[in-house]
């Protein structure tokens, strides 16, 4: 449908609510990331609460709420740009914080590029060869069902509620459940571990990717802790001095989280280093096609007239613009390596890396969404282009090699995320009438306003919770899964020691996964398996990835209870979207209680600060009872609210 171009759109109060919401929810994502090793879409619950902010406020247009949503969205994509990187840099000792003006620059700057390189794709990819784009349609069409938002809100603000209340009620907070009920016994030579995370978020997450990622991720960490780490404990211990060592007198439950953080998790790495290629191999000729109808339709609309809902940001400033945000970054290079002869082409790289992989970002986000789209694959094979480079210019055995690396990684993975989730936006625009260089404008400033807030967001996380592998003063540190990853990989890559024989293996059962998904795929299967999703799976720990299972669970729970099936992706946005607010509002309501949490905590320096006293708290086992009780609590609440909602439409 095609909205008069007088409509408002790019309207004061939208700007200002998109920024806000866009804070919110890249401070929500971060920690969410950090924590599982995923983030979520954000725009479908920001179209919500924009058409409920903006109804108080005496109502606004459909492309008003539509320019609020593509604002927001940058929360979610950022987000996923930083931590999956920048935490690198922490881990590998090159920085003791996180420095405010590089992260600005490196998230500000990753992101707008990110629209740059987005922008040429538009017309290929939405008007003249057409991707799914499954988020892009959902969000239209929430866009376009919002003549009533309060339920909606109503939903949110509940699941919000609960899901702050229950990680208030968790180990870093009152301390009166704990954040995982597991157990681990040696059987003979066999090591048994089960486990599950008490998280609502986890569980909401698994709702929203649905039961086929969830049985593949969960597929992945059974992988790991009951084949895997049994195997190696059983059969190559012996033959492992160092880890023999290391486990000798611990308990069973200790023994498998050693065995898994200091080899099997490198099946992970191995895995998805498969799997990244793999997934730009695949891509090549649509990627190579798309690139080039994109720039083809840019260049043959620069002199025409041009419908408002077909003008994209005019090329001429696209460029002035792209070289006013490199050179910063070449500076902030040059700064690193003090060596213009290596700075240069680490700039030449980061530049014709980050047009190809936003390219690879935008494809994938048009066919699996951007909730599914494999940004670390991407970002993994940039580091390892990155370091082959840098190997050449400044040697194996250079110290800040891989910091160089990291560097180059972190801006493409930021434009990656961005250039991915500006095509899902552009899509709903697309569909409701919008103007794209309204859209893209407004991508651009949500981008740099969470930019803004990164570094003191990771800052604070930091120095609440840990981030990275655990520590003796942070035994609960956020995992930080995929910025250990790449941490692992540029310094292996640098004279580091890696477990090379874990990650060939790793390699090994990625293309095996790569095989059967792609006979599953010629036999026109619903089921598919994913390899970096599985490799996600076998990297992070099992206490993870069950509660993700259980919420893809549920949501199949929920399609037979209503007698219908998702074979499509707007099916399923039609059968889920009530569950999928509730899950949003879990997330949510529990990322931004854990980064409240974290305020006194760094006040204090007191990890215990909220704990209540022993006398009032019970022990081990009784708590993870109740917490498991809670967790079956929140499902019943969400699979009611599920089919409740679709009762009373």
């Amino acid at each position: 449908m095609n909205q008069p171009a007088a409509v408002p759109q790019l309207t004061f109060r939208a700007v200002l609510l998109a920024i806000v919401l866009a804070m919110i929810l890249a401070a929500a994502n971060a920690y969410l990331g950090l924590f599982a090793g995923l983030t979520i879409a954000t725009a479908i619950p920001a179209a919500v609460v924009s058409m409920g902010v903006l109804r108080l406020l005496g109502g606004g247009t459909i492309l008003e709420n539509n320019i609020v949503q593509t604002g927001a969205s940058a929360g979610s994509s950022i987000a996923a740009g930083v931590i999956f990187t920048i935490p690198a840099l922490i881990i590998l000792g090159y920085w003791d914080d996180f420095r405010y003006s590089w992260v600005l620059a490196i998230a500000g700057l990753g992101g707008l590029l990110g629209v740059l390189f987005s922008v040429p794709l538009r017309r290929s990819m939405i008007v003249d060869d057409p991707l799914p784009f499954p988020e892009g349609k959902a969000a239209a069409e929430v866009l376009k069902a919002g003549e009533n938002p309060g339920p909606g809100l109503k939903i949110l603000g509940i699941s919000a509620a609960l899901g702050g209340i229950v990680k208030l009620f968790a180990e870093s907070g009152l301390r009166l459940i704990p954040d995982n009920a597991a157990g681990a016994g040696f059987f003979g030579k066999y090591l048994g571990y089960m486990g599950t995370g008490l998280s609502p978020a986890l569980l909401g997450v698994g709702y929203i990717v649905g039961l086929n990622i969830g049985i593949v991720v969960v597929s992945g960490s059974i992988l790991s802790y009951n084949i895997a780490i049994p195997i190696y404990h059983a059969f190559f211990l012996g033959s492992d001095p160092a880890m023999a060592a290391a486990v000798a007198g611990q308990s069973a439950f200790d023994t498998a989280g050693i065995l898994r953080g200091e080899r099997i998790r490198y099946l992970g790495v191995g895995a998805m280093l498969v799997g990244g290629i793999w997934t730009l191999f695949s891509l090549r000729k649509s990627l190579a096609s798309g690139i080039k109808s994109g720039i083809a339709a840019a260049r043959k609309g620069s002199g025409a007239i041009v419908a408002e809902t077909e003008r994209d940001l005019p090329m001429k400033w696209m460029l002035v613009a792209l070289v006013l945000f490199v050179l910063p970054l070449l500076g902030l290079y040059q700064a690193i390596v003090s060596n213009w002869g290596v700075s240069i082409p680490m700039t030449l790289i980061m530049i014709v890396a980050g047009f190809l992989f936003v390219s690879v970002s935008a494809y994938l986000a048009g066919l699996v969404g951007s909730s599914n789209n494999p940004v670390s694959g991407i970002t993994i094979a940039t580091i390892l282009f990155a370091s082959v480079v840098l190997m050449l210019l400044l040697g194996r055995d250079s110290q800040i090699g891989a910091v160089a690396a990291i560097m180059i990684g972190a801006v493409v993975c930021c434009a990656a995320a961005v250039g991915g989730d500006n095509l899902q936006d552009l899509k709903a625009g697309y569909i409701v009438g919008a103007t794209p260089w309204k859209q893209q404008l407004m991508l651009g400033i949500g981008s740099f306003s969470c930019a803004l807030i990164m570094a003191p967001v990771l800052n604070l996380l930091s120095q609440a919770y840990g981030i990275g592998p655990a520590t003796p003063e942070h035994p609960n540190s956020l995992n930080a899964p995929q910025a250990t990853l790449m941490a692992s990989v540029a310094k292996g890559m640098f004279g580091g020691e890696l477990p090379w024989n874990m990650i060939i293996a790793g390699g090994v059962i990625g293309a095996i996964i790569i095989a059967i998904d792609e006979v599953l795929k010629k036999r026109g299967s619903h089921f598919r398996v994913p390899v970096l999703a599985a490799a996600i799976g076998i990297y992070l720990p099992l206490e993870l990835m069950v509660p993700i299972f259980l919420g893809g669970l549920l949501s199949w729970f929920v399609e037979k209870r209503l007698h219908m099936h998702a074979d499509t992706e707007e099916g399923r946005d039609r059968i889920h979207r009530p569950g999928v607010l509730f899950s949003a509002g879990l997330i949510t309501g529990e990322a931004l209680m854990g980064i409240l949490i974290a305020v006194p905590i760094v006040v204090s320096s007191r990890g215990d600060i909220l704990a209540l006293p022993e006398t009032l708290r019970t022990g081990e086992g009784i708590a993870q009872l109740i917490g498991l009780a809670v967790l079956a609590f929140v499902a019943w609440l969400l699979f009611r609210t599920a089919i409740r909602s679709h009762a009373h439409t």
